[in-house]
């Protein structure tokens, strides 16, 4: 009987383990010294990137309460908007494409994710990885543009002493066009081989090679992380902080009425900024460390958590910006009555949240 002839280090071919990336390569560090650091640092990520069969359930039941969160209620807005055109109003339209990202994130992206994290691996391949994190990666860039341009919108519309047209529909369309442009210009280059599209934490999303340490990806990191993040937030902290101070200004003429406009400004804007930290901030941070950091810092654990809350802002945005608005509440009475009943039991409790912080307002006032 034949035996195959042994392995020798100069041919041997890496195998990640089915339950992490179910990628095989070859390993090019061992046959090339001059191999780069970006595939080393791949390496060693990819040896490093253990999480028990526990840790991927834990990971999978957090991913399916998104999932199902983010799809009723991003069906729900779309409903709305499809059945009252009261609400197909130009700022609205902005809310429209906030809550269209959102869903095709729920559609196309958290399934995959959610299926791997119950299998332990990743389940499409390597072109399915690299699509994965490229249309994740663009819906998300779109989200966070439009929540920007809306914060603008609000501005403009507040502070303007002229009344907003509300048949004027190319400017909500021309921004809804640039916000997925811009996002296109961000996400299309690591196609072009300005950084690359690859397995994340343990295996089972895949993003941006946060961990690779070639000069091209840290340009492109440090780029994203800047234009697509802290820009974004930027022009939502000085919008929004314009138009609180805009508003006090106006309490000191009608001090009932502007001041209960004045906390519910206050207590939206303070959710908006905090949604947005929350859900992207540590996902940012966290990719800045693992392209910066020592190798291996950023661990399985660390990694998946941060991409978790961000992938949360598909049912928080929906909440924040749309369910609360006043001309969707009106609506909502005349929806079907079992998607009523899934979103509203939500709603009045945070509605009663806000109430409650306004009559307190009151009685220190």
């Amino acid at each position: 009987m034949s035996h195959p002839p042994p392995l020798t280090p100069q041919g041997a071919t890496i195998v990640v383990e089915s339950r992490n990336f179910n990628f095989s390569t070859q390993d090019s560090s061992a046959t090339n010294p001059n191999a780069s650091d970006s595939v080393r640092d791949s390496l060693v990520y990819s040896e490093k990137s253990e999480l028990s069969r526990t840790g991927h359930t834990v990971v999978a039941v957090f991913l399916g309460v998104i999932l199902l969160l983010g799809f009723i209620s991003n069906f729900f807005v779309l409903l709305l908007f499809a059945r009252f055109q009261v609400l197909r109003t130009p700022i609205n339209l902005i809310l429209l494409n906030i809550s269209v990202s959102d869903m095709l994130v729920c559609i196309f992206g958290t399934p995959f994710s959610f299926a791997a994290s119950l299998y332990g691996r990743w389940l499409i391949g390597d072109q399915g990885c690299k699509w994965y994190g490229f249309a994740n990666t663009l819906f998300g860039i779109v989200s966070l543009v439009s929540l920007a341009v809306l914060s603008y919108e609000r501005y403009s519309t507040i502070l303007s002493y002229t009344k907003a047209d509300p048949s004027d529909y190319k400017k909500a369309w021309l921004a809804i066009a640039g916000a997925w442009l811009y996002s296109l210009v961000w996400t299309m280059p690591p196609f072009f081989g300005w950084s690359s599209y690859g397995p994340e934490g343990p295996g089972t999303i895949c993003s941006v090679q946060w961990h690779q340490r070639s000069s091209g990806n840290i340009s492109y990191v440090t780029c994203l992380f800047i234009f697509c993040l802290l820009l974004p937030l930027l022009l939502m902290v000085i919008c929004y902080g314009k138009i609180l101070f805009f508003i006090r200004g106006v309490a000191k003429t009608n001090q009932l009425s502007a001041h209960r406009r004045e906390t519910h400004v206050l207590v939206m804007v303070v959710s908006m900024v905090s949604c947005y930290l929350l859900c992207w901030m540590p996902y940012g941070v966290v990719a800045l460390i693992a392209t910066f950091g020592q190798v291996g810092l950023v661990g399985p654990t660390t990694s998946i958590v941060p991409s978790i809350l961000a992938k949360s802002s598909t049912f928080l945005n929906p909440i924040i910006y749309i369910l609360l608005n006043n001309q969707v509440t009106a609506c909502q009475w005349h929806t079907p009555w079992p998607l009523f009943l899934l979103v509203n039991g939500l709603m009045m409790k945070l509605k009663l949240l806000h109430q409650y912080s306004i009559i307190i307002q009151d009685a220190l006032y």
